[in-house]
């Protein structure tokens, strides 16, 4: 059989597994969410923007005879982690996670951890702090109602409607970072607290790694509930897991 996959993506392990794939000659299409303006440039056939829940992405993998869905969304994109579940369930397809493990603590970290947005908001009551708030800018709205501190914003793109956030100052800039940078970048803005949803993998995390060597605490959001799927954690697995499903990769 030879495969017709389609990668859920949007995080480095996407980008490494469609680089892998690239010049195989196994069909492939990358779906991006639509979050980032501008995108990176891929090496397989991208396409960009939503399915139209469960249903709509029934009809797409219908429509485009898929045979393997690769799910490598990040970990917090848990509504398409479901629907993906939930459609490949209903058509008997073959589903598998590309994911990053989780951070956990290291000597000299202070984390407080929370189970999600809300709970990062009712954490942040009390007397003004200078907040990195390393969230993204889809859960700014939810921070206006702590209007007391002074938000360090680090987004992929510039703001295109004033901010939520009385007290902001954003930085555009698309990672990866350093911690050097990013222990910098914390001491030049006076940071007392940082936000994070806990992203996992090597990416995102220098400002995790700065943080710890600043000695400042760490609001920790940890990840939401997925659905049961077999995960991998490389994209020569992911090879190894389309061969053993009967898949002929032709390499």
């Amino acid at each position: 059989m030879h495969p017709t996959l389609l990668i859920l993506g949007g995080t480095t392990e996407a980008t490494a597994l469609a680089a892998r794939l690239a010049g195989t000659g196994i069909r492939a299409t990358l779906s991006l969410a639509g979050r980032v303006e501008n995108p990176r440039a891929q090496p397989i056939p991208m396409r960009v923007g939503g399915f139209g829940g469960v249903e709509g992405l029934i009809a797409y993998l219908r429509a485009e005879g898929v045979t393997h869905v690769i799910d490598a969304t990040h970990p917090f994109a848990a509504q398409m982690s479901r629907n993906a579940a939930g459609a490949c369930a209903a058509l008997g397809l073959p589903l598998v996670a590309l994911t990053r493990p989780a951070w956990t603590p290291q000597p000299g970290d202070d984390w407080r951890h929370v189970a999600d947005i809300a709970g990062a908001v009712a954490a942040l009551a009390g007397p003004p702090r200078r907040v990195f708030l390393a969230v993204g800018r889809m859960h700014l709205q939810a921070f206006a109602a702590r209007p007391q501190h002074r938000y360090l914003l680090r987004l992929v793109d510039a703001p295109q409607s004033p901010l939520p956030l009385p007290q902001a100052e954003v930085i555009v800039s698309r990672g990866p970072f350093t911690e050097a940078d990013d222990r910098a970048l914390m001491e030049g803005h006076g940071t007392e607290l940082v936000v994070s949803k806990n992203a996992g993998g090597t990416g995102a995390r220098a400002k995790i790694d700065a943080a710890r060597a600043l000695g400042l605490p760490v609001l920790m959001i940890d990840r939401p509930a997925l659905p049961a799927r077999r995960e991998l954690a490389r994209p020569d697995e992911v090879l190894g897991w389309l061969a053993h499903s009967g898949a002929d990769l032709g390499v």
